[in-house]
Formats: structure tokens, C-alpha cells, sequence
């Protein structure tokens, strides 16, 4: 006989099919028929401080795992805590899963001062995620995860809201199994796109290839075309694809005037998967002779900068097929390494001397969980040179603030054996200091490294040039590594810049996390 469960047994059921180990997030009154089967299910449940601070955690759990994260909220302000989350991950292409109860069916719209009511939540949901699906009936719901799971796989990836009436999770389901879709065989490539991009390759004397965050599957693919003698920047998404210490990585530079001289001089550009945006370029136009375009999403092949040729795909698939045995001339690539080098070294600051002391004595495949500070876009992105092992956890394109710790606890329970570091100003601390409650309740091995250069800084700079009075930037500052302390987690000073790294590699053995405090002079100089 079928057994009669509740619509919370048909979410849970298609999360294990779809092989969810870990979900974030917080109960409510609204969820807590979810709650009734995850203990059976074998899935991890990790609660946070805010739902911010799950969405920022998936987010940085599916960056490392290259696979989704999944967050689970209550309805109303539980899901929509999580909406600034959700539009980092949507701005960074990150697949996220947001699972919230809705209102009952029926009650849409009505404004009867239903508990958590919105005017329309999953309007709110649906602008800033890729879509919002709401379900009916709990009988979809096997069939919706299904299809959300092979989403992530076959478009491009970004977050994803399903809201379940609070009548269907709460209602009876008559329990059938739940099955993951298939994967889907990759989509057949154009065949003259593909010949026009060898044609031009072999045509060229100074190609160079720009990787996006879209490109970190294709790692091996980009590193073979860099050993024929292509040289390759990156967005700060794609950092690390390319060992940066290779004579061809241009390292993660694509915003510098220099990187935009030696784009202007390449005979031929290949961008894969970036859209080349304002958050990449920081304001700046870039110019080039003959761009190649390759991405997932036909959508970006001719965004903020015009394709030549373009070419719908996977990035993988589409390098593989066009990887030649060519060899490029490098004569050039030195003096394009040399100056991008020089202007980064403009704004290194103290950042630089930082990222050197924590390069040098943490383990090469640490994972950077950085966040819209300083001491990570001057710093971390241009002074620490990353390995295909490293990676750079960095809001990017949403450019919030508050990130770092919580992607860093994500990152952590994702990888549990792999080092983990959070690394972030003062301001970006106090967004979601909270989180330290969450790392220290999970026994964390997690150096959280705070340069406090005494509040907003760059906001502060961008005052001053225009001429205005600052005001509500020079903050005031708690004692953190007492505040840490209070909280069980361990907090200690680091006098100098050159003990840091010593610091955070005795933090990294230990038995919960420790706030580290630097105080550094972040002024221009």
C-alpha cells in the first residue's frame, strides 16, 4: 500500500535523488514540514545566523563543488533575507537552489494579512533569480526538481526559486519515487563556426584568450592552448584557471589599462565564457582587431564587446575542438606580463605584502573566500598568483559586502579536507559577523582574517575626489577578537603583516575558527 506523507516528503525525496548532501538554511513556521523528513534522509542540514548568510554560504558551497547549492527558508522575510544571495549568485552565474513555502493556492495577491504575505513573492523572487517556478500540487514536484537539477547542467547557471504553496507541503502526498533526469548528451556543434575558429587561429601571429568564470570547466583545454603559446587573462572568476606564474598567464587583470593595450594589440581575442562587464572592466571599453566569442548562453556572444565569430557551447567541448598544433610567437607576451604587472603594483598598498605572507605559508590549493573589500580586488586578485588547486571566492559582479564569512563556511562543509580561508576588510566583517556564531557551533577550522583599515575606505577615497565631506565611512569598531572570543570561537591580534601567515596556518589546524585582526593603512599613497 502507498504511504501517505506530507508535500515536505516529495521535496526532501527529490533532493536525495538529485544527490543533495547539505542544505543551508533556517526553520520557520511555514517549512517545517521539511524538517519533518530531512533527519531520515541523510542529507546535512546546516542552519545560519540570517538567511543571508545561507545564501551566501550555497553560493560558496556550489563554487567549490562546481555542482548547486541548496538553501531553505521560511516564507516572506525568511526568503526574501535571502534575495541579496541570491542576485550575487545570479550575477556570477553560481547555481543556487532556493526552496521557500508560498502562500496557500488560492491566496495569491489577496492581501488578507496572511502570516509573512507579500504583495507577490514570487514575483520578488523571479527578478532577481533566473526564474521563479511555483508549483501547484505536490505530484510536480519530482518532476520540477528533476528538471531544475538538469538546468544547471545545460544552461547556464544561475539561481533558481520553487515555491510550494503552504497547503501542498502541509497536505497529504501519496509517496512515489523520486528520480534525477538523465544528462542530457552534449548539444552537436556547428561545424563551420568551428572551422571559421581554426581558420582563424591559424591566420594568427598574436592571439590571446580571455577566460571567464564560464570557462573553469575547461581548464585543461585552456592550459593546452596556453602551452602552444596563447597567452591568457582572466576576469577575476576565471583567476587560477591558468597557473599564474606560467610565462603566458596574464594573471586575473582584465580591468587594467595595460590588459586593455594588449587586447587592443592581439591580431585575434578569444573570450570564453564573460560577458565582459562592468564589474570585469571597472568603466573601461575595450578595443580589439578580431574577437572569437564562445559561450553557453547565446545571449552574452556579442555583449560589451561585438564577435567576429561566435560560437554557442560548452566551453570544454568547443577547445577541444579547436586546439592546434600551431605554435604562437611569445616575444610580446613579456613586455604585456611586465606592464599589467607595473599597474597592478600602483594600488598593491599594504594588500600586496598580505597576500604574500599568506601565499607563502598556507597550502597551494587554500581557497580564498574574499568578499567587495580592498585587501581582495587590489589584493588578493593581483598579489597572490593562484594555481588551477586555488580559488578565489569573490562577489564579483553583485559587488555586496558580507560575503566572505558565510561563503567560506560553505566552502568549508563542501570540502571539509581542503583549506579554507576567509579574507576581508572591516566593513564587509560587520555585514555578517553573525556567521562566526555558525562556523564556531560547527567546529570550523577556519582562519577569518579581518584588514581593518577603519571602516569604508574606498568609499571614503571616493569622497574626497569628488569633493565631498566624508561622512558615515570612519566606523566605529568593536574589540573583534574579543567579540570572537565572546561568541567560543578563538581571536588573536597579528602585530605584524609578516606573522600573518603563520597565524592562519596554526588557525587552520585548530578546533574551531579564529578571528585574526590586522590593522593595516589602507590610504592612497
Amino acid at each position: 500500500m502507498a504511504e501517505a506523507v506530507t508535500g515536505g516528503a516529495a521535496v526532501v525525496d527529490s533532493l536525495v535523488a538529485n544527490g543533495v548532501r547539505h542544505v543551508f538554511g533556517i526553520p520557520g513556521t511555514h517549512n517545517l514540514e521539511l524538517y519533518r523528513y530531512l533527519p531520515a534522509s541523510g542529507i546535512r542540514h546546516i542552519v545560519t545566523r540570517h538567511e543571508q548568510g545561507a545564501g551566501y554560504a550555497a553560493d560558496g558551497y556550489a563554487r567549490v563543488t562546481g555542482g548547486p547549492g541548496v538553501l531553505i527558508t521560511t516564507s516572506g522575510p525568511g526568503i526574501t533575507n535571502a534575495i541579496t544571495a541570491l542576485a550575487t549568485s545570479y550575477a556570477d552565474s553560481v547555481p543556487t537552489l532556493a526552496i521557500s513555502p508560498g502562500p496557500p493556492r488560492g491566496m495569491v495577491g489577496k492581501d488578507v494579512g496572511w502570516l509573512h504575505e507579500l504583495k507577490n513573492q514570487q514575483a520578488a523572487l523571479d527578478a532577481v533569480c533566473d526564474r521563479s517556478i511555483r508549483v501547484e500540487n505536490a505530484d510536480e514536484l519530482p518532476e520540477t526538481i528533476a528538471d531544475i537539477f538538469a538546468g544547471f547542467v545545460t544552461r547556464r547557471p544561475r539561481p533558481v526559486h520553487l515555491e510550494v504553496p503552504v497547503d501542498v507541503l502541509e497536505g497529504e502526498w501519496v509517496r512515489r519515487p523520486a528520480t534525477a533526469q538523465p544528462p542530457s548528451a552534449p548539444g552537436r556543434l556547428d561545424p563551420v563556426a568551428i572551422s571559421n575558429i581554426i581558420a582563424a587561429l591559424g591566420q594568427a601571429t598574436r592571439p590571446l584568450l580571455i577566460a571567464g568564470g564560464g570557462a573553469r570547466g575547461a581548464g585543461e583545454e585552456i592550459r593546452a592552448l596556453a602551452a602552444t603559446g596563447v597567452p591568457v587573462l582572466t576576469t577575476v572568476n576565471g583567476k587560477g584557471i591558468l597557473d599564474e606564474t606560467d610565462p603566458t598567464a596574464l594573471g586575473a587583470s582584465v580591468r587594467l589599462r595595460a590588459a586593455h593595450q594588449a587586447i587592443a594589440e592581439a591580431d585575434l581575442v578569444i573570450a570564453v565564457g564573460t560577458e565582459l562587464g562592468d564589474s570585469d572592466l571597472w568603466g573601461g571599453v575595450l578595443q580589439a582587431a578580431k574577437v572569437i566569442r564562445i559561450d553557453l548562453d547565446p545571449a552574452q556572444l556579442h555583449k560589451n564587446l561585438r564577435a567576429d565569430l561566435a560560437v554557442t557551447g560548452d566551453a570544454k567541448q568547443v577547445l577541444q575542438a579547436i586546439i592546434t598544433e600551431s605554435r604562437f610567437p611569445t616575444d610580446h607576451v613579456a613586455g604585456w606580463r611586465k606592464a599589467i604587472t607595473a599597474e597592478a603594483d600602483l594600488d598593491a598598498g599594504p594588500w600586496a605584502r598580505i597576500q604574500h605572507s599568506l601565499a607563502a605559508a598556507l597550502p597551494a590549493d587554500t581557497v580564498i573566500a574574499g568578499d567587495s573589500s580592498q585587501v581582495t580586488y587590489y589584493g588578493t586578485v593581483h598579489h597572490w598568483p593562484f594555481t588551477p588547486a586555488n580559488q578565489l571566492l569573490y562577489p564579483t559582479g553583485y559587488a555586496t559586502l558580507g560575503y566572505g564569512l558565510p561563503a567560506a563556511i560553505g566552502a568549508k562543509i563542501a570540502q571539509p579536507e581542503r583549506p579554507v580561508i576567509g579574507l576581508f576588510g572591516d566593513g564587509a566583517a560587520m555585514f555578517t559577523i553573525q556567521e562566526l556564531v555558525t562556523a564556531t557551533e560547527l567546529r570550523l577550522p577556519l582562519p577569518i582574517i579581518v584588514a581593518d583599515n577603519g571602516g569604508y575606505a574606498e568609499i571614503r577615497e571616493q569622497m574626497v575626489d569628488r569633493g565631498i565631506t566624508p561622512q558615515a565611512v570612519d566606523l566605529y569598531q568593536p574589540d573583534l577578537p574579543a567579540l570572537a572570543r565572546a561568541i567560543g570561537a578563538y581571536g588573536v591580534v597579528a602585530a605584524t603583516v609578516e606573522s600573518l601567515g603563520d597565524l592562519a596556518a596554526e588557525a587552520l589546524t585548530a578546533d574551531r575558527p579564529t578571528l585574526i585582526h590586522l590593522a593595516v593603512d589602507g590610504s592612497k599613497p
